[in-house]
């Protein structure tokens, strides 16, 4: 049985897929994660863990001595004023530990505005929105701790993701989702456990200082995929929204960005064949699963 001691900057969604997926190919695991709320130990699946308290304003350092015992570390928690938090508090632990895996999950927000272009990982990087140039810092970081202190770090940047539990269908049937009109706007998507999976695949398969593109097939715009989940849901008359009358300054935001993220890299170096290749196969299989 293959081990791993796997530490967690961040417990969200996409850590639990990887660890669900570790349970899957019957690793044994040590795991320690971190939690905004107060430290307490855990069960996961079957998994007893540390949780440990770390915000931008202090952390429990009992977390550190299992830090420096880690050989696999997942960033998953997002940059706050423009600067990564585990490197800017425990850079010096990590180059002290005994970790030879450390993943940071970035955004595919990086690019910033391309124009519905297709863009790669050699493509300009010219983020817009505060969370794209933040997400380039904390890139920027990491990819400095990997040169200059030679620690083993990949970066996955991930385009707009998506579950099982959320996803336009459950935002369909709530009666949350609306019709945004806007012309040729295109952005990428990817779902969690494809994520997961392609994690997974990294641990047998990792090279240090590479830069990964998370998305699948076929970029689309949102209109396309919300008329896709009305169909499968059978809901008509959706209401229409122009993208001049939208109040939300995150849509806003999210809708000044228009490219397509290629992932030919991501399938060619890791061998992989996407369990949903586009929304259609995954929201069909959400919608005969668990709607």
């Amino acid at each position: 049985m293959k081990s791993i001691n796997i530490f967690c900057f961040g417990f969200g969604q996409i850590a639990k897929n990887f660890l669900k997926k570790l349970i899957i190919e019957k690793y044994n695991i040590t795991l320690t994660a971190t939690s905004r709320n107060k430290s307490s130990k855990k069960n996961f699946n079957g998994v007893n863990y540390n949780s440990y308290l770390f915000n931008s304003n202090k952390f429990d350092n009992n977390l550190l001595v299992e830090l420096k015992e880690a050989d696999h570390i997942l960033v998953s928690i997002p940059p706050e004023k423009k600067e990564d938090l585990v490197v800017k508090n425990f850079s010096k632990s990590i180059e002290d530990s005994k970790v030879k895996w450390i993943t940071y999950l970035s955004a595919t927000s990086v690019y910033g505005d391309h124009k519905g272009e297709w863009v790669n990982e050699n493509s300009e990087t010219k983020p817009t929105s505060f969370n794209g140039i933040s997400r380039l810092n904390a890139e920027n970081s990491w990819l400095s701790l990997q040169m200059n202190k030679n620690l083993p770090v990949q970066i996955f940047r991930l385009s707009g993701i998506y579950s099982n539990e959320k996803n336009i269908l459950v935002r369909l049937k709530s009666g949350t989702a609306k019709l945004i009109i806007k012309n040729d706007h295109y952005f990428s998507r990817i779902h969690v456990e494809d994520i997961a999976n392609i994690l997974f695949k990294s641990l047998s398969k990792f090279k240090s200082g590479e830069i990964y593109n998370l998305a699948d097939d076929k970029p689309s715009s949102l209109e396309e995929i919300t008329l896709h989940g009305a169909k499968l849901l059978n809901i008509k008359n959706l209401e229409k929204i122009e993208i001049n009358n939208l109040e939300s300054e995150m849509l806003k935001n999210f809708y000044k960005d228009s490219k397509k993220v290629s992932n030919t890299k991501t399938k060619k170096y890791f061998s992989y064949n996407f369990k949903f290749p586009t929304y259609i196969e995954g929201l069909n299989y959400i919608r005969d699963n668990f709607i």
